[in-house]
């Protein structure tokens, strides 16, 4: 630790601080424009200037001066610095009217206002007017995609966006041309940006040059409603903020989580909002002669009624979606036990997941902040960039900055983080287990080896099998390590497995329940990635016009993740939830409340009537889901058990559980913004291969 006096307080830091971390210890507020803690120090903008005694004769950067580097006083007093002095007020109204003389003064126009920092520090750092007189320069307005509107006048060469791009996304096409007074920050060849997380730029830009073009001009932030929430676009779980106007979805931001998203969220997380108002379900629809029409809610319930009525419960099934809260699948789950049918299965794409192995053994176990301590990473089977983004940024940041060797098995692709491609299937796997391969003394030499099974490589016949494998290969030397991490494509996953949504003895699966002659009667509970084969009498509760309406022979309208309050469990197995933003769209209701409301109808009355009744018979059921925020660790898993389930491994390339990034789920194929990004990419695709 290094003592040092800020202000007249004497306070105690570590060694390795700058003296801007310091002085915000002893409770300085230090402006900065360049400056951002996950970043590296560029000292550009010289805004957080102060004053060292003993020092130069001139202010300091202090975001480019460690406190090792000042020097103790005549008879070793502690290094003095000051923050308010009048140098320091004069060196940066100095610095305020430099960076003013080219920024044009178009501040109730620009889409930032309200939100800008430089806005924000020109009045309480700046002075009333300006020195120059003479005539601003201006700056071409440069192309880099769909998601992010330039008006490149405003920049004041910060250099974030450049340093984000290249550290944290890993895809450096932003930098800057020209010097001194000619310089500019682009794309050089304007084309559009590649990357997922590129969308993170227009939160790090301090003034209105990087903006988001789906949401220009389209309301001040003072007149949104602000709601902390959480992201179900991957399992990760991202903490997020929805800014909503009315009853509409205005915008969607990051809020800072360390152990899961950092302060970054992908782009489709950020930009997916404007699929949440479009192809939406406001009404019941029952299908007459072949076609669709308007029914009122008792309509609706009478024609399932008269179905469910009709079939034996062996012949009724129900298949949950990726993006149902854990509250819906329980009151499912409860409906289904009272109709005495023991088809109910989550697992839409097939996965050899099954609460019976265990929890460990569906969990991302070691948690996502783990990432940070691993010393070796092995990737199973996903594609971490496409599944997780913001997971895929923190690998990549170990890479940066620890030096972890990385080995991939499975599709090759740019990861952005130098891993080693070992092979494309499950033959490299086996050279792995068997120390036929060189990474193979990686990850038995590694004290925190970690090893990620993307949702891809379980959802084939042999999944357990590459399951059992991974878990071999992620026994650590440090003891109570357990490094086998199940990165889950799907929101709903961990919340089904946690509540046993899989079938009962004598139930079927997702494949067997969508299977031509199977069932008589089919609940889709916003189940829009498997096709239910003709014959089956198909009810949907869900919010979009996706797949699942397209086939259902009753459609019962339900809220999406921004129109309910609702428990979701991430990856790691952390319990987070979800505060309702805005109200569904005309009749549309609350998931959870249409199955109680049917329930009644079909004389086996779910015995809740209200949320906070549902979720008490929840945390009863399954105790663990009352603890919101907090990562439980699992049992330890039972590995020869897992073995002995799993049979042996097929020989088959894996293939990822993400083919396009941007349509994964119902409200992104209902997004324009979505649709752009997608058709930008595969050309892009093509481009690439011709």
């Amino acid at each position: 630790m290094t003592k040092l006096i800020v202000d007249g307080a004497e306070i105690d830091v570590p060694a390795d601080y700058t003296i801007l971390q310091a002085c915000e210890a002893a409770g300085a507020e230090i402006p900065r424009f360049c400056y951002h803690e996950r970043l590296s120090i560029a000292g550009n903008c010289r805004m957080c200037l102060v004053e060292v005694k003993g020092g130069p004769p001139k202010p300091v950067a202090s975001c480019a001066m460690g406190v090792k580097d000042l020097r103790p006083g005549p008879e070793g007093q502690p290094p003095v610095v000051f923050t308010r002095s009048p140098m320091v007020k004069k060196a940066r109204e100095g610095v305020m009217q430099f960076l003013l003389i080219n920024h044009p003064l178009d501040c109730p126009i620009c889409d930032q206002g309200g939100e800008c920092d430089l806005q924000d520090q020109a009045m309480a750092y700046g002075v009333s007017g300006s020195r120059y007189a003479e005539n601003k320069r201006a700056v071409e307005d440069k192309y880099i995609g769909p998601l992010v509107k330039t008006i490149m006048t405003r920049c004041i060469h910060c250099t974030r966006c450049v340093r984000f791009v290249a550290e944290v996304a890993g895809t450096p096409e932003i930098g800057a041309i020209g010097r001194g007074e000619d310089m500019e920050i682009t794309t050089y060849l304007e084309h559009a940006m590649t990357s997922e997380l590129q969308g993170n730029v227009i939160d790090l830009c301090p003034v209105g040059a990087l903006t988001s073009r789906p949401y220009a001009f389209q309301a001040r932030s003072w007149e949104l409603s602000k709601t902390e929430s959480v992201d179900v676009m991957d399992a990760l779980g991202s903490a997020i903020r929805v800014d909503a106007r009315g009853r509409e979805v205005m915008r969607i931001l990051p809020r800072i989580n360390e152990d899961v998203n950092e302060e970054w969220i992908s782009d489709k997380t950020r930009f997916v909002w404007d699929g949440l108002k479009t192809q939406r379900l406001d009404h019941p629809y029952v299908r007459e002669n072949g076609r669709l029409r308007a029914a009122s809610w008792p309509e609706a319930f009478a024609a399932v009624a008269k179905k469910v009525g009709a079939a034996t419960p062996e012949r009724i099934g129900a298949i949950v979606g990726d993006l149902a809260a854990a509250e819906e699948m329980f009151a499912l789950k409860d409906l289904m036990g009272r109709l005495g049918a023991a088809s109910i299965d989550a697992r839409q794409d097939g996965s050899a997941l099954d609460p019976r192995h265990g929890r460990a053994s569906y969990l991302f176990n070691p948690g996502v902040a783990a990432i940070d301590e691993a010393d070796a990473i092995l990737l199973v089977g996903t594609n971490p960039r496409l599944e997780a983004p913001v997971l895929n940024a923190r690998i990549r940041k170990r890479w940066r900055t620890g030096g972890a060797r990385i080995g991939l098995v499975g599709e090759r692709a740019d990861l952005t983080c130098g891993a080693e491609h070992i092979g494309a299937g499950t033959d490299s796997l086996t050279e792995l287990v068997e120390g036929k391969h060189s990474f193979a003394k990686v990850l038995s030499g590694a004290a925190k080896p970690l090893v990620i099974v993307g949702a891809g490589a379980l959802a084939r016949p042999d999944g357990l099998a590459v399951l059992a494998a991974a878990a071999g290969l992620a026994k650590g030397t440090e003891a109570g390590w357990n490094g086998l991490a199940v990165l889950h494509a799907a929101a709903s996953r961990v919340a089904a497995l946690d509540l046993g949504l899989t079938p009962a003895e004598g139930g079927k699966t997702a494949a067997e329940i969508a299977a031509g002659g199977a069932m008589d009667v089919v609940f889709l509970l916003g189940a829009d990635e498997i096709d239910v084969a003709p014959g089956a009498f198909v009810v949907y509760v869900g919010s979009h016009g996706d797949r699942g309406a397209h086939r259902a022979d009753v459609i019962l309208p339900g809220a999406a993740y921004t129109e309910k309050s609702g428990v979701f469990v991430n990856t790691e197995g952390r319990v987070q939830m979800a505060n309702r933003a805005t109200f569904p769209p005309g009749e549309a209701r609350e998931d959870w409340a249409i199955l109680r409301a049917l329930s009644a109808q079909l004389g086996k009355t779910l015995p809740y009537d209200s949320l906070a009744q549902l979720r008490a018979a929840m945390f009863k059921a399954v105790p663990h889901l009352a603890a919101l925020d907090e990562l439980l660790p699992a049992e330890p898993l039972d590995l020869d058990g897992l073995k002995s389930a799993a049979g042996k491994l097929s020989g088959e390339v894996f293939v990822g559980a993400v083919p396009d990034f941007y349509l994964t789920n119902p409200i992104a194929r209902a997004s324009a913004v979505m649709a752009e990004m997608s058709a930008l990419r595969s050309g892009a695709a093509r481009e690439a291969a011709e």
